[in-house]
């Protein structure tokens, strides 16, 4: 079905779809489930230490066959010492955010690594690419977690414009109308994030699963716009109170404070009022939790009558 497609041909896999690389939830359960599915899967690095990254890989290595990659925030402080990892575990696929990997592609690329790093911008996305990305990752702000401040429609045909490598189009993704659409703008892909949090290989804990169960249309909020870092959330207690310091004009420092260790609390503490519960506006339409391998085949099966559809009734 995909045999053509720019993407599956760049790394190997069978469908066009990415797992989003989640910090404290992009395990190697959930991205050798997404692989092994046909999908990419993501280890999502965060702010992980080398060691614990290693040990996630030799997981996901042994879990199963297919290419799998690490998605690094390259604001980590540990982002050498797992660049590295990655090099010596010839990791397939990097994805990256935050920031330019431009001095760790030469290593990436000698050992054959495809570089895909995650643009909110079309500038960023030709600075990029002229850098040797392989492909870019073009994401839009109805993402859940650190975003930019562009939707996903708007930017992703023009990223597709601008730049001569394929475009993984994030931000509202969750089921076969999304991948259409996704291709109608130019895309060669998806990248998923919040669809495969609510699968049953996420090791979320059961109240951050839950809540995103019963969020609507309207349940997330973006705090952090004045410390120059937004990030897409459920509104809940911190939030509340994130935006009371802000308006009270708290420093930048006193609402980063306010953020450490909030994402750890929710995604394995369970603890949804007082944790960052990172989500995306398509949550709105998640009603179900399901193993990965159905939440793909269903993508994937659900294209051909999406399309027909359109046929009948705009042919």
């Amino acid at each position: 079905m995909f045999e053509d497609n720019a993407i599956c041909k760049l790394l190997g896999i069978k469908y066009p779809i990415f797992q989003g690389g989640m910090a404290w939830i992009g395990t190697a359960e959930l991205a050798s489930a997404v692989s092994n599915a046909g999908g990419l899967g993501l280890i999502g690095a965060g702010h992980m230490p080398p060691d614990i990254l290693r040990k996630e890989i030799l997981k996901c290595k042994g879990w199963t066959d297919k290419p799998f990659g690490v998605n690094i925030m390259l604001m980590s402080p540990f982002v050498k010492e797992v660049m590295q990892v990655v090099v010596d575990e010839r990791v397939p696929v990097v994805t990256t955010g935050a920031g330019n990997p431009g001095e760790y592609v030469p290593a990436l690329k000698e050992i054959g690594t495809k570089v895909i790093p995650v643009v909110a911008s079309v500038a960023l996305a030709k600075r990029l690419v002229k850098g040797g990305a392989d492909a870019v990752i073009a994401e839009g702000c109805e993402s859940g977690g650190h975003i930019g401040e562009i939707s996903t429609m708007p930017l992703v045909p023009q990223v597709v414009d601008a730049v001569d490598v394929p475009v993984i189009a994030a931000g509202g993704f969750a089921d076969s109308r999304g991948i259409v659409a996704a291709f109608a703008l130019g895309a060669s892909a998806i990248q998923m994030g919040t669809r495969f949090v609510l699968s049953t290989e996420c090791i979320a804990h059961p109240n951050y699963k839950n809540l995103v169960l019963k969020a609507k249309d309207r349940s997330t909020v973006v705090t952090g716009r004045t410390t120059g870092h937004p990030v897409r959330v459920i509104a809940n207690k911190l939030t509340r109170t994130f935006f009371e310091m802000e308006s009270n004009g708290a420093t930048v420092e006193e609402l980063e404070k306010l953020g450490e260790g909030a994402l750890h609390r929710a995604t394995h503490g369970g603890d949804v009022e007082n944790g960052s519960v990172m989500i995306g506006q398509i949550s709105g339409m998640l009603d179900d939790i399901k193993p990965v391998k159905d939440i793909i085949d269903d993508i994937v099966n659900g294209i051909a009558p999406v399309v027909a559809n359109i046929s009948r009734k705009y042919a």
